[in-house]
């Protein structure tokens, strides 16, 4: 979901300053260490089917739902009509009496939960009478149903039977499609015509996993939860309407002219952006293939739990071929009215989508799907399977942020499939480290470094933005329940604690080269299945070789604030050939590995890495160097890397 709330977030800026050592009577206890790294129990417990190692264990079992969808559009009445039948195979070791389905478009209705419970003020009149179902059948009957609020009970005549039973529900369906207050599915008006952005736009199968059964949390505006399969949908729109989605196209030669085909087979062998339909040419019907009627766009999409997709007479169209490990190929593509055409605008979208998909798949896991689309609409920032929605009037490093970060979901979750209405950290949080590397990467950090917000402080240190979040005594744990997080604390917590969390890991726990090939393997591992947060703890702790309990109780299951300091230090038998003894103190509850730099008098230096186990037995750990000369001045975390409290007891000279 888009990451840039204008969320504003002083940073604790504390300079070294004068070097002083602290007396004893500051020192605080806080620091517990028998809590921070007491065994760690995490939420779910290991077992047959998520193993010790957090990985699918022997039992693993996972549902599926494949989809063949037809749904047309009525720009006269804002409508969509549209019917389906969702082949659902039950590979669990329970025989199911009922099936549920996620009606997500029920938000929209005015007695929804999700209306009802937003804080956001009502607007008079914004509000559609959401699905309207015209049938309900399983294999070819008609079943009993029950529609409560975004969630539909489908009674089964016999039971599914475990191990593989499998039957066909079929759902016809209408309902109005939103305006631009609809957010993540809109009509948004354009000078050449409507932009139909069309998500969640078709009934989809409940989760039924080994967790909970059933995962029927209502649709409150916390995203997704979805069971994998094979997608076959297809739109039928006017004749002068372009569709671009999810997937891939099957039936160009019906909707697409001579030229476009060739334009697109040009595109396919280009590294640059090549028009498809450019702006000069958008009212020329000699860009359609028929001057008449409808035309029906049919696509397929594998390995997918979801689909979306935009559709509009108003599209400028440009591609440029992806370039992938392994010698494979992708499309990048982008659509949007001309308002949102020019140099520095909409003009680099598809360079902007053909970067960050190449990054993430030589950093991470491959990009799977033979397209990826950028929809230039009225601004939604929001991700689906292989398209993504932003705002036509986006531009320059903002639109490089918001491009990057929503095809960025592409990896979490949509191939690494979290539970995006329970643990929000899994999906955002994730997708904001990796952006981090890649506002960092793309044209030699041109747009970098990412930080938590547009409006972040200029030239403060990142560490610093989170230390009024970790002081915060109401602040969220990142394991609170996503519907829980107030709007207040989403962005801060979700995405920029998330994310810090995973880059403090990287570069200050465990090192690139342990984190990398442990992340990589995660996501390979995990692929179209679906991770808690407790398999990501146990898989990370072993993949990586760190008990990492003591991270994942003080970052995620508790927001616990870190303080390291230095209180004073001497000479071993007042002779500085044999040593230093440091004495540290902590005055949170939680600690980190610190790099400690000592500056020598004669005007070197050396640094140690103080490991976390030095915390083990108390607060006030006393470290003793093998120096061998006079030193100078101690300073911890000097290059401030670490989100400290307090920096003020960061620093020592020596007498």
């Amino acid at each position: 979901m888009k990451l840039f709330c204008p969320i504003r977030v002083v940073a604790a800026l504390v300079t070294l300053g004068a070097l002083v050592a602290l007396p004893a009577a500051a020192q605080d206890a806080k620091f517990d260490a028998q809590a921070l790294f007491a065994p760690l129990s995490l939420p779910h417990p290991a077992n047959a089917f998520r193993d010790g190692a957090g990985k699918p264990g022997p039992a693993f079992w996972q549902n599926r739902a494949d989809y063949a969808i037809h749904a047309t559009i009525d720009p006269a009445t804002h409508g969509l009509a549209g019917a389906e039948t969702i082949t659902y195979t039950n590979h669990s070791p329970d025989a199911l009496n009922e099936l549920w389905v996620q009606l997500d478009q029920n938000i929209y209705k005015s007695d929804s939960r999700g209306a009802l419970a937003s804080p956001r003020p009502k607007k008079t009149g914004r509000s559609t009478d959401g699905y309207q179902l015209d049938a309900v059948e399983i294999d070819g009957k008609p079943v009993h149903y029950l529609v409560s609020d975004t969630r539909m009970r489908v009674d089964l005549p016999t039971p599914l039977a475990a191990h593989g039973g499998k039957l066909k529900l079929a759902i016809r369906y209408h309902y109005t499609v939103p305006g631009t207050w609809g957010g993540r599915t809109a009509v948004t008006p354009t000078k050449n015509g409507d932009i139909y952005e069309i998500a969640q736009w078709y009934p989809r199968m409940a989760v039924y996993d080994d967790v909970r059964g059933w995962d029927t949390l209502p649709y409150l505006g916390q995203e997704f939860y979805l069971e994998y399969g094979t997608i076959d949908y297809a739109v039928t729109v006017p004749w002068n309407y372009l569709v671009a989605g999810s997937g891939e196209l099957t039936n160009a030669n019906e909707v697409l002219t001579k030229t476009e085909r060739e334009r697109l087979a040009q595109a396919a062998q280009s590294g640059a952006t090549v028009y498809i339909r450019r702006p000069d040419e958008v009212n020329d019907p000699a860009t359609r293939p028929t001057h008449s009627g409808t035309l029906t766009w049919r696509f397929h999409m594998e390995h997918t739990r979801d689909v979306a997709f935009a559709a509009s007479p108003a599209f400028v169209w440009d591609v440029a071929r992806i370039n992938l490990p392994g010698g494979k190929h992708a499309l990048a593509m982008s659509v949007y009215p001309i308002e949102g055409a020019g140099t520095g605008k909409w003009d680099d979208s598809t360079k902007f989508l053909k970067g960050a998909v190449e990054y993430f798949s030589q950093q991470w896991y491959p990009y799977p799907w033979p397209v990826a689309v950028n929809l230039g609409g009225h601004g939604a920032g929001m991700e689906y399977p292989g398209i993504v929605f932003d705002g036509y009037q986006d531009a320059g490093k903002f639109l490089f942020w918001i491009t990057a970060h929503e095809i960025g979901h592409t990896w979490f979750p949509m191939i690494v499939g979290s539970n995006e209405r329970r643990h929000a950290f899994m999906d955002e949080g994730f997708n904001t480290f990796i952006d981090v590397y890649f506002s960092d990467a793309f044209e030699g950090g041109k747009y970098g470094p990412k930080r938590d917000g547009e409006y972040a402080p200029k030239g403060g240190n990142p560490v610093d933005e989170i230390l009024p979040i970790l002081a915060d005594p109401n602040a969220p744990t990142l394991m609170a329940h996503a519907d829980s997080i107030s709007e207040k604390y989403r962005h801060p917590v979700t995405y920029f604690k998330g994310a810090l969390g995973l880059v403090l890991l990287r570069e200050q726990i465990l090192g690139p080269d342990r984190f990398d090939p442990a992340f990589r393997a995660y996501i390979r591992t995990w692929a179209y299945h679906h991770p808690t947060p407790s398999d990501f703890f146990r898989f990370m702790n072993s993949a990586a070789g760190e008990d990492l309990s003591w991270w994942w109780r003080g970052w995620y299951l508790h927001n616990w604030q870190l303080d390291l300091g230095i209180t004073g230090a001497s000479y071993v038998d007042d002779d500085p050939a044999k040593g230093v003894t440091v004495n540290l103190v902590s005055q949170q509850k939680l600690v980190m590995p610190a790099t400690l730099r000592i500056a020598f008098a004669d005007g070197s230096q050396r640094d140690v890495r103080v490991p976390v186990e030095t915390w083990r037995f108390g607060a006030t750990p006393k470290l003793t160097l093998d120096t061998t000369k006079p030193v100078k001045t101690l300073t911890l975390d000097p290059d401030h890397k670490l989100p400290d409290a307090d920096r003020a007891n960061n620093g020592l000279v020596m007498p």
